[in-house]
């Protein structure tokens, strides 16, 4: 399997644009020994030909131009197939509409989520002014699917989603009873016919009995790294939410929590721009990499 991972920032990317913390101001200043990074997407390829993006992210069009895989092959025929989505958060799905150009694409995502993106957003219409354009295809828990392109083509990977919380995204309207209450953010698993497993996990809130059984014997875990401490906003800015209030599991927790993880590579994704382990100095970051944890960078291509 191929893996690239085109960005892996949380929402607002590194620096973020409206903030001068110590972080984005030292990255600025070229003092800060770090690199900048783009928000949070994945490219997962069974041969290297066919595509598959986990997420949209709104920097997806210049994660493609940074991407020669993702490079179109000819006039309007790209590599890219598809996009599976694990939540309607604005950084995850925002990218969709750079898609709008008329290629062929399944776009696969909860059934609560299809719902969020085609009823309630008359935007993502643009996803579908001819036929066939867009195929949305609704996910469901409980066992792997195929991922297929458009007009039904086996990728050779294959896909597992495991729901974790009802939190949707603020700008949501639907009633709450309109909405399943598990499907707001999901876990996600990629498979090869290899057997190697991808687990996907940019978001979460806690880790349940079920969620670490599914993450056990992964070949390449990438967590939810956005925040070091539960207080990181707060300490940073002076108000704010926690992580946990968030939805997140700050990594000092993440790294008891999973300490006994049987988990062949790990990697920390969806960095918010005030984590200290994105300095690479930094004695949080020497702890993720002596814990064995990696760090998530840009650009990054692996193979399984």
């Amino acid at each position: 399997m191929h893996i690239q991972i085109l960005g892996s920032a949380a929402g607002g990317r590194f620096p973020q644009w409206n903030c001068g913390c110590g972080n984005c101001t030292a990255v600025r200043n070229k003092k800060f020994c770090g690199k900048e990074r783009t928000q949070a997407q994945l490219a997962l390829s069974a041969d290297g030909s066919t595509w598959f993006l986990a997420g949209a992210s709104p920097d997806l069009a210049s994660q493609i131009e940074s991407s020669a895989a993702l490079h179109p092959r000819g006039l309007r025929d790209s590599p890219i197939a598809g996009v599976v989505l694990a939540s309607a958060d604005l950084d995850h799905v925002v990218g969709l509409l750079l898609l709008r150009e008329l290629q062929p694409l399944r776009v696969y995502a909860a059934p609560s989520i299809l719902r969020i993106l085609r009823e309630e957003n008359s935007m993502f219409g643009m996803l579908n002014r001819v036929e066939p354009q867009v195929v949305w295809t609704p996910m469901t828990a409980g066992a792997p699917f195929p991922l297929l392109s458009a007009d039904g083509k086996d990728s050779g990977l294959r896909c597992e989603v495991h729901y974790l919380s009802g939190r949707y995204p603020k700008y949501v309207k639907s009633k709450d009873k309109d909405l399943a209450r598990d499907q707001a953010t999901a876990a996600l698993f990629f498979e090869s016919v290899s057997g190697k497993r991808v687990a996907y996990v940019p978001a979460v809130g806690n880790l349940s009995e079920a969620l670490l059984e599914k993450i056990q014997h992964a070949d390449l875990l990438l967590f939810d790294g956005t925040f070091w401490s539960d207080d990181e906003l707060q300490r940073v800015q002076g108000s704010g939410e926690t992580a946990h209030q968030m939805g997140h599991i700050p990594v000092e927790e993440s790294l008891r929590l999973l300490n006994n993880s049987k988990v062949e590579r790990k990697m920390f994704i969806h960095l918010n721009n005030t984590n200290p382990i994105l300095n690479e100095a930094s004695p949080e970051h020497q702890a993720v990499r002596q814990a064995g944890w990696e760090v998530a960078e840009d650009n990054w291509q692996l193979e399984l």
